[in-house]
């Protein structure tokens, strides 16, 4: 079993419950991490015998472009997606962070983190 992360995929979304985050948008940072077996690729160092981290980004970016009023809604389409779209990940997880959000305080970040497992 091995591990495949993406770390700090910056997107520009509009995502929140205000009216106005769905005109303005905001900046996000996504992580992710799948864990798949990974033995196979290492021996035949062929792209298709493991998780494509370019497929793992495009899924990111293709759910966060699409408006949600919580980040858990498009956490969960995330990690759906992977495990539908790619049989060798048996689990993942992925933080969402809304970088700068429109709250009372100086906050750096609130971020949401899931996780999926196959069944």
């Amino acid at each position: 079993m091995g591990k495949i992360k993406l770390q700090n995929i910056r997107v520009y979304a509009y995502h929140g419950c205000l009216i106005e985050e769905g005109h303005i948008g905001s900046d996000y940072r996504v992580d992710l991490v799948v864990h798949a077996d990974l033995s196979k690729s290492a021996k035949t160092d062929n792209l298709q015998d493991t998780v494509d981290y370019v497929f793992l980004n495009k899924v990111i970016e293709e759910e966060m472009a699409i408006r949600s009023k919580l980040l858990e809604t498009v956490a969960n389409r995330i990690l759906e997606r992977i495990l539908s779209e790619s049989t060798m990940v048996k689990k993942a997880k992925v933080a969402i962070s809304k970088i700068n959000p429109p709250i009372d305080g100086d906050v750096e970040m609130v971020s949401i983190i899931m996780k999926k497992t196959r069944n």
